[in-house]
């Protein structure tokens, strides 16, 4: 539940006073994302900033610390304990970034330096902002290590960020912005590559953080069930404005402005077109396995196995959707890569349409793969910024060899199929929303009309408006096309609405699978009941 603030009115923390911000663009023209808006924030309150991409969140958040580019122009006032902080000079601010104002960004992989320890990045903060020595910087880098639930943490000063998971690596994060004991702690979508359990705990981490430090935040996301269960206050921004604000439980009860009212609307639901009885299997898997060897000691001996998928059986018939769920490091994208061959180090059976892949070179997999196509968690990453669109969508059919003019009618075909003009192909990547790369990444896809198609995490980084047109879009394009597809996703409420059955993993193992119905109404397992719990919980 949310914490309401001791007293009845805190006096405020921050204040933000009719901000604009404006960038230059070409010529003499301007952008102006963020149109006149303003809020404040109470002592030990956490206000949630709600709202589409592109609506303006994180540009806000980010002005309080000045942290947008130099082309940049704010008109306005942000105060922060009364100091407006947009008119401090650069060494001010300095003083105010990482000390008395924390920030925890979305992706903390990119926020923090792959060539440094956890210790050292930890460490540089407090280095920065108080005179302490090398022994008293480790003493107080452990404390807060142990405060963010990181277990063992003497064993964990040396990591780097790529030894630690997606949870562990946000808890760093949250560490380093807590290191100077600040009193507004900025959280810009800090659980969206998140599992529903590691949400939760990452939420109730700052709750308790709130509670024992009287810390301020201001909560950038787009998951409204977080919002709604953690936040005190909701401002929900669109096009650059904020339409209403409220408390919590007010707002979301009782939604004023047309467009709160369909963002809260915009929750995934309805159910994918019934099975054919006698649809065939297409996809039958045996006790798969794939074990990673742990090396050791001068000669690299194998001491032991990281069990990353470890006897895994199902079965997919021809247009039935397999929703896989599991927390991070569960084994779930992994067994992706491993039905697809991407990786090669497995034992036991993959049975796809008749044929084994297991035994199969990387010669013999070519003449499979255009019937067995995958989609990938981040659309920006996985499509090159050097192609067009058309370009994008065409490099499967080159490998067919296909009259040019064929291609393009596939490649127009395929972008209507995702609800995009055709005359997009002549656009790149950078040019399109997160939403649209997601389709285009799609269509890339199904240009080769695949029989089995992988979605690794389709919907994660997207909002909740478009997360419902995905779902839409693809149990559309499912009944069109008759595709099987393996759904991985951590979000249950979106893997509730596409799938026809769901297999639950954890450490590599399935704990529990069943139709869709009777696994969300009747959970079995203790696991399972606790994903749907944190899932679920109003």
């Amino acid at each position: 539940m949310p914490l309401t603030p001791a007293n009845s009115k805190p006096s405020p923390l921050v204040v933000v006073e009719d901000l604009h911000v404006r960038f230059q663009a070409t010529g003499t023209s301007q952008t102006e994302p963020v149109k006149g808006l303003s809020f404040d924030i109470a002592q030990g309150e956490m206000l949630a900033l709600v709202g589409e991409s592109g609506s303006g969140k994180s540009l806000t958040a980010h002005s309080i610390l000045k942290l947008l580019p130099d082309h940049a122009r704010y008109q306005g006032r942000i105060l922060f304990n009364d100091e407006d902080v947009l008119q401090a000079s650069a060494q001010r601010l300095q003083q105010l970034r990482g000390n008395r104002i924390g920030i925890i960004f979305q992706e903390p992989m990119t926020s923090l330096n792959p060539l440094h320890t956890i210790e050292k990045q930890i460490s540089e903060s407090l280095f920065q902002h108080q005179k302490i020595s090398n022994d008293a910087a480790q003493l107080r880098t452990l404390e807060l290590l142990r405060e963010v639930g990181i277990p063992e943490p003497e064993k964990r000063l040396n990591s780097y960020p790529h030894e630690l998971s997606g949870g562990q690596r946000q808890r760093v994060m949250i560490a380093m912005a807590l290191a100077n004991n600040p009193s507004l702690l900025i959280a810009d979508e800090p659980t969206t590559a998140l599992d529903v359990t590691l949400q939760e705990q990452i939420l109730h981490l700052l709750q308790d953080l709130r509670a024992k430090y009287g810390l301020s935040v201001l909560l950038i996301s787009h998951d409204l069930t977080l919002v709604r269960r953690f936040a005190d206050r909701v401002a929900v921004m669109h096009n650059g404005l904020i339409v209403e604000t409220n408390d919590t439980q007010t707002l979301f009860h009782h939604p004023q402005h047309p467009y709160t009212q369909s963002l809260l609307a915009a929750e995934p639901d309805g159910l994918p077109s019934p099975l054919a009885p006698d649809a065939e299997t297409i996809l039958n898997i045996q006790d798969l396995k794939l074990w990673f060897p742990i090396k050791n000691g001068f000669w690299q001996r194998v001491t032991g196995h990281i069990k990353a998928v470890d006897g895994i059986s199902l079965h997919l018939r021809t247009g039935e959707t397999l929703g896989i769920v599991g927390e991070s490091g569960s084994g779930k994208s992994t067994l992706a890569f491993a039905v697809t061959r991407l990786t090669t180090s497995t034992s036991g059976t993959i049975v796809f349409q008749g044929r084994d892949l297991v035994p199969l070179s990387q010669k013999e997999l070519r003449s499979v793969r255009k019937d067995l196509q995958i989609v990938f968690q981040d659309p920006y990453g996985s499509l090159s910024p050097r192609l067009s669109v058309g370009q994008i969508i065409s490099e499967g059919l080159e490998l067919l060899g296909l009259p040019h003019a064929e291609q393009e009618n596939r490649i127009i075909n395929a972008l209507l199929a995702v609800e995009l003009d055709p005359e997009s192909r002549h656009r790149y990547p950078h040019e399109f929303s997160g939403g649209q790369r997601q389709r285009i990444a799609i269509a890339r896809a199904l240009v080769l009309k695949p029989k089995l198609l992988i979605l690794d995490e389709p919907t994660s980084a997207l909002d909740r408006t478009v997360q419902k047109q995905i779902v839409l879009l693809l149990r559309r394009l499912q009944a069109e096309n008759g595709f099987a597809c393996l759904f991985i996703s951590h979000d249950l409420k979106v893997v509730k609405a596409v799938s026809h059955r769901v297999l639950v993993m954890r450490h590599g193992l399935m704990v529990e699978t069943n139709d869709s119905e009777t696994l969300f109404s009747q959970p079995q397992h203790p696991y399972t009941q606790q994903l749907l719990q944190a899932a679920f919980a109003g």
